[in-house]
């Protein structure tokens, strides 16, 4: 039997380390996660960011996927039914509510970002096709974790780790949580992932009127909300174009 290949091996746990929950990771937090010695974790790094596949901070010296990476994951992306059948009424959504969107799907323990529409103004963003977000905090994340009983699993069995003091980690609490998404018909996040960043999300059913994904706004909290809650009419701006990609896949009216 061929063995495989530990170099390879190492490259692909970092890429995957890096696309988890962190947006950013230093030298040192990926040697340790991934067991290795600093010196053999630069050397991968260097060879990964030669070839495009990781970026470098300038300014933190922090390492991030890079965009070579993420052009070969939109060959996969560009083919999806979801986000085709999305693209139109996302932009509609950017317009509307002056905000990024952002398009997610279960996988591998966390929400994949298969699609984004970048916030209608000049402000200097980051594109995060291929990021993936947690289950358990983000808006996004809570939808799928309340509508898709394969979510739930994996949100219930990971590690509900806080990330800002507004987290909601335990058992009962996030069952609660979830609860009320189904109940509302969308999630919100105030703070619950980034300290003062905000968004609200809805799910996406196909014909089966199964849960295939989740699309929402993602905002600075002083645009985003009014008095500590998610302003009614971005809301309902993001419901209608959950419901009209729905319709788009064939799920018929909710």
């Amino acid at each position: 039997m061929a063995r495989n290949i530990q170099s390879l091996e190492r490259a692909a746990a970092m890429l995957r380390l890096l696309a988890g929950g962190e947006r950013r990771l230093g030298l040192s937090d990926i040697a340790s996660a991934l067991g290795l010695a600093k010196g053999t974790a630069h050397g991968i790094l260097r060879t990964l960011q030669h070839e495009g596949f990781v970026e470098q901070d300038d300014a933190s010296g922090r390492y991030q996927l890079g965009a070579e990476l993420l052009r070969l994951g939109t060959t996969y992306l560009d083919v999806h039914e979801l986000r085709a059948r999305a693209l139109v009424w996302t932009d509609d959504l950017a317009r509307s509510s002056g905000e990024s969107v952002h398009l997610g799907v279960l996988h591998q323990q966390g929400v994949l970002i298969v699609h984004h529409v970048f916030r209608p103004d000049d402000s200097r963003q980051v594109l995060e096709i291929g990021a993936m977000q947690p289950l358990h905090s983000t808006a996004l994340g809570k939808v799928l974790s309340a509508y898709d009983p394969v979510a739930h699993s994996e949100a219930m069995e990971a590690d509900r780790k806080p990330f800002t003091e507004r987290t909601v980690c335990g058992p009962e609490d996030f069952e609660q949580l979830l609860d009320l998404t189904r109940a509302r018909g969308y999630a919100a996040d105030v703070e619950e992932t980034w300290e003062g960043v905000a968004s609200v999300a809805a799910p996406i059913h196909d014909r089966r009127r199964m849960p295939v994904g989740a699309v929402g706004i993602t905002g600075a909290v002083e645009r985003v909300c009014r008095e500590g809650e998610v302003r009614p009419e971005l809301i309902a701006a993001v419901r209608d174009c959950a419901r009209a990609v729905s319709r788009d896949l064939g799920a018929g009216r909710f």
